[in-house]
This record gives C-alpha cells, sequence and structure tokens, in this order.
C-alpha cells in the first residue's frame, strides 16, 4: 500500500506540466467584474432562469445517481476539490484528460473534523458517511491519507455537466454582449474546450460555486433529497412557464400582449419567480409523485414523504388534479441564499469568460 502511494505521487509530480500561458498584453478594458455579471445575471433571469434550474437540476441528478446519496457524493468532491486546490497552490495544471487518465487520486491529510466544518455537517454523520464509503472501497485509508479508487465504482466523470455548464456560460456570454460589456464572440464548444484544457483549475471552480450552494439548501431544507425533490418541481413549473409564453407568441392574438406581460411583470429574478409560483396570468400543470421518481430516481415512497413535508412548510401544494406544485412559500425565505448563490456563480461566470478572453 505504502509503495501504491509512492506511484500515485511519482505519477502526478512526474507527468505533470505546468501549462503556463504565453506572455501577452491583456487588455484589461476587456475583462469583466463580478459586479457587472452578477447585475445582468439578474436583470436577464427572464431569459436565463429556464437555463440556470435546469442545469443545477441536472448536476444534482447526477449527484443523487452516483452513490444513490447526495452526501456521499459531496464527501468525494470535497475531498477532489481540496487536491484540486493543492494542484492550484503548486502551479500545477491538468487537462481533463490528465486528471482522468489514473483510476485513482490521493488525498493528502485527510480530516475527518477538517470535512465537517467545511461540508457543516456533524461530525457522526460524516464519520459514518466515510466508513460506507470505505466499506464499498471508493475510499482507502492509510493514517490520515485516503485514496479516492475510481475503479470500485461507476465513476462519473462530468462530460455531461461540461456540456450544460459551457451552453449557460454561452447564454450569460450573449447578454453580456448585448450590454457591450463582452466583445469576444464565444460557441459552447469552445468553451468546453477551455475548460477541459484547464481542467484542475475551472473545475475547482466550478466546486467553490457548488458546496457551498449545496451546504446552503441542506441547511434550509434540512436534508438534500428534499431539496431534490422541491428543485424537480420548480423544473417542472419553469420550463411549463416557459412554454405558455412560447405557445402564446406563435398566437398573433395573443403574441403582443403576453410578450409585454413578460417583458414588464417578469424579467428580472424577484419579478420572475413571484409570477412563476402566483402570478394570475400564469397557469401550470404539477408533476405527480411518480414522475418525481422516475425522473430523479429516488424512491416513490421517498418522494411522497419529503413530499408532505414540503407541503407542511409551505414549500410546495396539490393543485385540483392532486399534482405537486410550488405553493405561495414566502420568497423572502429563499431570496437571502439564493443571492449568496448568485454571487458565487458570478465569480464563477467571471473567471471562465475572462479565461475564454484571453486564450
Amino acid at each position: 500500500m505504502g509503495h501504491y502511494f509512492i506511484d500515485s505521487c511519482s505519477f502526478w509530480v512526474s507527468n505533470t506540466i505546468n501549462y503556463i500561458m504565453p506572455l501577452q498584453q491583456i487588455d484589461f478594458t476587456k475583462v469583466i467584474n463580478d459586479e457587472q455579471v452578477y447585475e445582468h445575471v439578474m436583470a436577464n433571469y427572464d431569459q436565463l432562469g429556464k437555463d440556470w434550474i435546469a442545469h443545477q437540476w441536472k448536476w444534482m441528478n447526477a449527484v443523487y445517481q452516483a452513490f444513490k446519496d447526495h452526501y456521499k457524493y459531496l464527501i468525494i468532491i470535497s475531498l477532489v476539490e481540496k487536491t484540486l486546490q493543492f494542484y492550484d497552490q503548486m502551479n500545477i495544471k491538468l487537462t481533463y484528460d490528465q486528471f482522468y487518465s489514473k483510476s485513482y487520486l490521493q488525498i493528502d491529510k485527510f480530516n475527518i473534523s477538517e470535512l465537517c466544518e467545511k461540508l457543516q455537517l456533524p461530525k457522526e454523520t460524516v464519520r459514518r458517511k466515510v466508513l460506507e464509503l470505505e466499506k464499498i472501497g471508493v475510499l482507502k485509508r492509510v493514517k490520515k491519507q485516503i485514496i479516492i479508487d475510481r475503479n470500485t465504482f461507476s465513476f462519473i466523470k462530468p462530460e455531461n455537466q461540461m456540456k450544460y455548464t459551457s451552453k449557460y456560460i454561452l447564454l450569460v456570454s450573449e447578454i453580456l454582449s448585448k450590454e457591450k460589456l463582452y466583445s469576444k464572440k464565444l460557441d459552447a464548444k469552445f468553451i468546453e474546450n477551455i475548460l477541459k484544457k484547464n481542467f484542475s483549475m475551472t473545475w475547482r471552480w466550478f466546486y467553490k460555486m457548488q458546496i457551498p450552494t449545496v451546504i446552503g439548501y441542506h441547511e434550509m431544507f434540512e436534508d438534500l433529497t428534499t431539496f431534490h425533490i422541491w428543485g424537480t418541481v420548480c423544473m417542472n413549473q419553469a420550463f411549463n412557464y416557459s412554454k405558455i409564453f412560447e405557445d402564446k407568441s406563435k398566437n398573433k392574438n395573443d403574441s403582443l400582449n403576453y410578450i409585454n406581460f413578460h417583458k414588464e411583470v417578469a424579467k428580472n429574478y424577484l419579478d420572475y419567480n413571484t409570477q412563476l409560483i402566483k402570478g394570475k396570468k400564469i397557469v401550470t400543470n404539477g408533476v405527480s409523485a411518480m414522475s418525481i421518481s422516475d425522473m430523479t430516481n429516488i424512491p416513490r415512497a421517498t418522494v411522497i414523504r419529503k413530499c408532505k413535508s414540503l407541503i407542511k412548510t409551505d414549500y410546495l401544494k396539490l393543485n385540483n388534479k392532486k399534482q405537486y406544485v410550488l405553493s405561495t412559500f414566502n420568497i423572502k425565505r429563499v431570496l437571502p441564499h439564493q443571492k449568496i448563490i448568485f454571487k458565487d456563480k458570478a465569480k464563477f461566470l467571471r473567471k471562465i469568460l475572462n479565461l475564454c478572453m484571453i486564450s
């Protein structure tokens, strides 16, 4: 086992090349800042809301599919992020192919207490999940060091997620371009290639956005399965909401009225969510427990139990078809956390867009 660690370390040291961008003049008038990204994402939420909800829902589905347990995956990516942080500090940059060329990954100085603090989870919960991951061979510990063994489970490479993320970044770049804030014309494939070429750096940025997001939702909903189910209802409602305007815009008689309404009352983030939940002109179909189970692979019995809890806490309600829809829950309850999420998202988007600008 000791030799196994030496091989692991020597692989990363001997095969890692510092990909330093050739020295070039950077036009700082063309780079964007966090506040510019944040303000325009929030102000154009009518164009971005559905895609962002879908982006996050697809990621949560991938999180759950790995072990049928959100927290085990959260532990794994937290350990991976710790390793990516080390690479960053050492000025080591790995491409996507280099990072996944080995079936194992070494994490140095692993500590349960540190992990608990990072994830804001009880020590017993983290210890139990780590032991379960060790039992199935995903994690292997030697003293305070740990190996993630990708051979022992179907490791989900973020191949699809990188495509989803690239498409969302493209949408944001197009909005910034219309506002004369971003001058480089991008396409989704170019963005994806930038993510892969600079993978150890860009995917650390991605995890630094997503891990706090999930932790925040854990605190809000008290468990991630409940949040995942609520998010599925949100996505269904967002897509139905968008479809109404798409369908109405095809009807010459209704088109102008609905488009004007959409622009006037549902443009920014707060108005978009208010109309999504209780807009008088918005009628949406809900989603059944069976459909939620089919979409997420969460057992139907669990879905029903969690939905009952969500109804009690006024996050969901049943419509007249006995389908789950968003209730008129106080948006004030969600907004503080959403603002933090979007600030983190703005940082991630700014970093990627500026990297694309100078690449």
